[in-house]
């Protein structure tokens, strides 16, 4: 299966005349995150320890973006992605959706399913990690615009028993499903399958959020034995996203199966940084939970041949999450709402216009300590504390560098440029008077919790044939890390 895409990644670059099939065709598009990739576990990245070589022919066909940004943590970044605004705007951005929130996607924010339907997108599916949200049936995909839904709401799931806390998180739409597999190779054969069966000649979305490689650290036997030269976590990692490479080809291929190939919009990054005993950053400071660069700055790559996007390019603009939903509304020609903060970079990508100067912002407070960055040209200013109020009882710690010529972010310039650091500094604090209530604290709500029998929100469906198929794999004892 995976054979004729080899070939077919570069075909795709030289075949297709650039922008061919741009006016009045809207593209499909096919967006693929996963969840704690290091940035140079990657080939194109780099990377020499893991084999990803589906990923590194679609950078090779395609755009690698080299300074994409994403959250430090996941729920955030999957917010911003869908609604193209900093989700501190609508209370999603201080922390990750625990099993126990309350909390989920507000049904004011449009979502980029929701906006593609009114440009003619009647196929809207995602496969994979929700994580927005489950504690109302207004917080579910097929809520917000998606009409077809397979996977997982939950961060942390078994890839075997498909489990979270006990009970089994995985559906078809809106029915709890129980069926034998991994999750990874569940979620590329249904991605597959709707690539497979969209109609030709109409545009599609597709948005395939796998949970590899994020723990738990499970893998299969056959992806294990690659990696004997490496020991605990870090070989079961390597498996994992092995395993997901392996994925991403499959659905791959099924998109060069199509007629509509070439005016497909592929884009794929990581949704943070990798975790650093098992992940490699690369050269960069930090990882996952954190808003140095090795936490924000994630391995993309986006690939359309008749929207000119291809050619095996590097684009070094700093474009990230929040730019998703304007740059695909752009390519489908659809229009643009007003209350967006992410931009359309497809004509900086295709060399016709730069980016606006923006600052740029990260933000967590998921447990007692709150840390933030704002970028403005060459500088970052990273803070820690009470950073956000105007008179805070305990100053913050606030850090200055200049990522031109320090992107490992080890040379401290606040006590040297201290204007600087004061204006980006006041930055910092307008970007903290968008913040609206939503999620609070990890560990809010936690105690007492029991969840949902099956993760059902709302009544139970009737039971199904697929409902009731037997459980592959040994139940495990769940980690509290999302």
């Amino acid at each position: 299966m995976r054979i004729p895409a080899l070939y077919l990644f570069g075909a795709l670059a030289t075949i297709f005349l650039p922008n061919a099939a741009v006016a009045g065709s809207p593209p499909s598009v096919l967006i693929i995150v996963a969840d704690d990739l290091g940035y140079a576990d990657v080939g194109f990245n780099g990377g020499k320890v893991i084999a990803t070589p589906n990923l590194d022919r679609l950078a090779a066909s395609g755009v690698t973006l080299t300074d994409f940004r994403a959250c430090p943590m996941c729920s955030p970044t999957r917010a911003g992605l869908m609604t193209g605004r900093w989700p501190l705007r609508f209370g999603l951005m201080r922390a990750v959706v625990p099993p126990w929130s309350r909390y989920g996607l507000p049904a004011e924010e449009k979502t980029l399913p929701e906006l593609l339907a009114g440009a003619g997108y009647a196929q809207r599916g995602i496969a994979g990690k929700w994580h927005l949200g489950h504690a109302r049936r207004e917080f579910l995909p097929l809520a917000n615009g998606f009409t077809r839904f397979y996977g997982h709401y939950n961060g942390a799931l078994d890839y075997f028993t498909h489990e979270r806390d006990g009970e089994t998180d995985w559906h078809h739409d809106d029915r709890t499903v129980r069926e034998p597999g991994y999750t990874t190779d569940l979620i590329a054969t249904e991605a597959s399958r709707f690539v497979r069966e969209a109609p030709a000649g109409q545009p599609w979305l597709l948005y395939v959020p796998f949970n590899a490689p994020h723990s738990p650290f499970q893998a299969k036997a056959e992806d294990l034995a690659k990696y004997p030269h490496l020991d605990g976590d870090r070989r079961t990692y390597a498996a994992m996203v092995d395993s997901m490479d392996q994925a991403i080809g499959r659905i791959l291929a099924a998109v060069e199966a199509h007629p509509d190939a070439a005016n497909t919009l592929v884009l794929f990054f990581s949704d943070n940084g990798g975790i650093p005993r098992v992940g490699s950053n690369g050269p960069y400071r930090g990882a996952k939970l954190t808003v140095y660069e090795g936490g924000t700055r994630v391995c993309a790559a986006m690939r359309w041949p008749a929207g000119g996007v291809g050619g095996g390019k590097k684009f070094d603009g700093r474009v990230g999450y929040i730019d998703v939903l304007p740059t695909v509304l752009a390519a489908a020609e659809a229009p643009l709402p007003a209350n967006l903060d992410g931009v359309n970079f497809l004509p900086a990508l295709r060399g016709a216009s730069p980016l606006p100067e923006r600052a740029w912002f990260s933000y967590m407070h998921q447990n007692v300590d709150a840390h933030a960055s704002v970028h403005l040209g060459k500088w970052k200013l990273v803070a820690h504390g009470d950073f956000f109020a105007e008179q805070p009882a305990t100053q913050p710690v606030l850090e200055l560098y200049d990522l031109a010529t320090d992107l490992a972010e080890n040379v401290d310039l606040a006590a040297r440029e201290p204007r600087l650091v004061a204006q980006l500094h006041r930055r910092l604090r307008e970007f903290g008077t968008w913040q609206m209530a939503g999620v609070g604290p990890y560990t809010e709500g936690r105690e007492g919790f029991m969840p949902p029998k099956d993760w059902i929100v709302g009544p139970l469906p009737a039971v199904t044939d697929a409902s009731v198929a037997p459980r592959n794999g040994k139940k495990k004892k769940q980690k509290s890390n999302d």
